[in-house]
């Protein structure tokens, strides 16, 4: 498998529509005017995407506030998602990329070293888009714990 392409600042984001935790349908293009972070996880319910989720839920209040919405990718169904945010009370849309296309667009899904061996999956990423669809930060292979709190940081959001 060769090296997934990664996106870089002034990037036009990847568009996409995909089904919600919720059973809807969520289109980047939606979002417009408005800023989004966007962030890439392998698994719904995993120690580390739970540990994630619940920092992102902890930080809704003070990213909305600086206009940010915050929305979740993975390649899990919706029934899964669904569970997952009812079970952490996620306050934040989880979309299904379950044909993964969306996260390859973004160079999410590739290998990637997991306990000393190489596998495909999803790589835990973050992307801040702007309010006119283009990616500001492209922050590849992120700590699951810690990240939200140094996204905050490097945003200036207290």
């Amino acid at each position: 498998m060769t090296e997934a392409v990664r996106l870089q600042p002034g990037a036009e984001a990847p568009d996409f529509s995909l089904p919600t935790d919720s059973g809807e349908q969520l289109s980047l293009k939606d979002l417009r005017g408005r800023k989004v972070v966007l962030y890439a996880y392998p698994a719904a319910m995993t120690p580390g995407c739970t540990t994630q989720a619940c920092d992102f839920r902890d930080s809704i209040a003070s990213l909305k506030g600086h206009g940010y919405e915050v929305v979740g990718i993975s390649p899990d169904a919706p029934a899964q998602l669904a569970k997952f945010r009812e079970r952490d009370a996620l306050t934040f849309p989880l979309v299904a990329d379950q044909d993964k296309a969306v996260l390859t667009a973004y160079g999410v899904y590739g290998e990637k070293q997991l306990y000393g061996k190489t596998v495909t999956g999803v790589i835990r990423s973050t992307f801040v888009i702007d309010e006119d669809g283009r990616i500001e930060r492209a922050m590849y292979n992120v700590k699951a714990t810690g990240h939200v709190a140094k996204l905050r940081k490097d945003l200036g959001i207290d």
